[in-house]
């Protein structure tokens, strides 16, 4: 938990977005947000990646991927080695099968679509707060055809049942709330079969589970 979230209650957010307009509109909105705080916002990764040098890492970043310099995919990357906690969601116009592979492999926790509304974007947002994955119907459904499609061996990384059987319901976009009610266990169990499913199959986030386990056919 960020300090600022201690005293406030509010997770902390940051955008980068080289759109102005979008951007502000953005921080105006989350400005009403009891939940989430924007505390930084920038035009290109460069600068984000400098800010975390200084200060601690929010909890959130919400990422375009078609920015001056840097792209929002390798700034993902970069951002996520020195960050592994930050989840990072990516907004973008983007739909084709590259950027949407790349962006999750990167480490993103989730994909929108910049015709989404601006209500839906802060909604999609806060859903992190309680374990979803957010992303854009039709950019979901591209992605389970494309990973049903991809043909892998199917590899051994010692799952036990039980962890079998959370993947399942993340595949199926269950939050851990969730998870944890379908299964009659704690949160915290469910967190720490989640810590050791991330562990086995070396991702960092939900969604790279989720398309690992589609993409090799786990389940």
């Amino acid at each position: 938990m960020t300090t600022r979230q201690q005293e406030t209650g509010q997770h902390t957010l940051w955008i980068v977005e080289d759109n102005d307009q979008l951007r502000k509109q953005l921080v105006s909105l989350l400005a009403m947000s009891p939940t989430l705080s924007c505390t930084m916002n920038f035009s290109s990764c460069e600068p984000a990646l400098e800010a975390l040098e200084d200060v601690s890492p929010p909890d959130i970043i919400l990422m375009d991927i078609g920015l001056p310099g840097m792209s929002g995919i390798e700034g993902t990357r970069r951002i996520k080695a020195v960050a592994p906690n930050t989840q990072i969601v990516v907004l973008t116009v983007f739909e084709d099968n590259d950027n949407v592979v790349e962006a999750i492999c990167a480490g993103a926790s989730g994909y929108l679509h910049k015709s989404s509304s601006l209500e839906d974007i802060v909604s999609s947002l806060q859903s992190i707060l309680s374990g979803g994955a957010p992303i854009n119907p039709n950019i979901a459904r591209k992605v389970l055809s494309l990973f049903a499609t991809i043909s892998g061996t199917k590899g051994d990384y010692g799952l036990t049942r039980r962890e079998k059987e959370i993947l399942h319901l993340l595949v199926e976009d269950l939050s851990q709330k969730e998870i944890a009610s379908q299964l009659f266990v704690s949160h915290h169990t469910v967190n720490m079969h989640l810590r050791n499913i991330y562990s086995k199959l070396q991702v960092q986030t939900r969604s790279g589970a989720v398309a690992k386990a589609l993409r090799e056919r786990l389940l």
